[in-house]
């Protein structure tokens, strides 16, 4: 028998995405006030046996999560303000997109942060001094960057489905009922989020960069663009572990912090923000036993 399904979501624009192995199913509170329910089947091109190799899997899955995250946010956006039909990015218009948002990544959570440390070279030296000094800047700018956002009126709304999700996906996880008063009595904040995830991949990346060259700039720089794939495999087996062994003091204590930053991407949902998690899940549930 195989392991249980780990579902796992993402906020929308007034709604939430739920995704299964097959499906993913977005579920959106229109302006009238109704649920609109759009299931849609997962496309093959992750499923690929080399592409759930361990370390490989893991970047892949960032990649897939990208691409399905856009799309959905695009199509709630549309949605939400009472279009008709979910605007579909083109393929120009996905790439373009994908293209700034890791450019505007790299810039503030690669190239900041390295160059910061990398001038600061005369006061902090050595390897290991240096690359903590890299990870510590690159988290503070992670969570000045979350805390800044955090503050944000209409982000503040996706934070609160965010903790839909997350109560959703631990009422279905303990085996009751998906009911919105049996959602609302678990906590917002869960081992497998993606805050987390973007946590480990800090600490991870202090390991894996101290086998790197400090100089020249541009070395340092690009070096730990190229590795970022194996940071971010390493970090996604580590998450993944971590949420099937939760009640190890070890992985505890590992994923804990990552589990704090959620109280700022994260808020107490309403119930009707409820309803909208749970159709989401139940429209993943669903659709998923028709296409096995």
């Amino acid at each position: 028998m195989g392991r249980p399904v780990q579902y796992g979501g993402q906020a929308l624009i007034e709604g939430v995405m739920m995704r299964g192995p097959k499906v993913i199913s977005m579920a959106i509170r229109l302006p009238n006030g109704e649920i609109e329910v759009t299931s849609k089947p997962i496309s093959g091109w992750s499923h690929n046996a080399i592409f759930k190799l361990p370390i490989i899997r893991g970047f892949v899955a960032l990649i897939d999560s990208l691409i399905l995250g856009t799309k959905a946010l695009m199509f709630s956006a549309n949605r939400a303000v009472g279009e008709e039909d979910g605007e579909e990015l083109s393929l120009k218009e996905m790439i373009t997109t994908i293209v700034f948002a890791f450019a505007a990544g790299i810039i503030l959570f690669v190239a900041v942060p390295t160059a910061f440390a990398h001038f600061l070279q005369v006061k902090v030296t050595g390897t290991v001094m240096q690359n903590l000094l890299e990870g510590f800047i690159r988290l503070l700018v992670f969570f000045m960057y979350i805390v800044s956002i955090s503050k944000i009126k209409d982000i503040q709304r996706v934070f609160e489905y965010h903790g839909a999700e997350h109560k959703t996906i631990f009422t279905y996880e303990a085996g009751e009922e998906l009911k919105v008063e049996n959602a609302r009595k678990y906590q917002r904040l869960h081992p497998r989020c993606g805050t987390s995830f973007l946590f480990i991949v800090v600490i991870v990346s202090i390991f894996v960069f101290a086998f790197l060259g400090l100089e020249p700039l541009w070395w340092r720089i690009v070096s730990r663009i190229v590795f970022m794939p194996l940071v971010a495999g390493i970090a996604y087996e580590i998450l993944k572990f971590s949420g099937r062994h939760i009640d190890s003091p070890v992985l505890k204590w590992l994923v804990m912090p990552g589990i704090w930053l959620q109280k700022f991407t994260t808020r107490e949902p309403d119930d009707s923000q409820l309803e909208v998690a749970i159709a989401a899940l139940n429209g993943v549930l669903e659709s998923g036993q028709e296409l096995s």
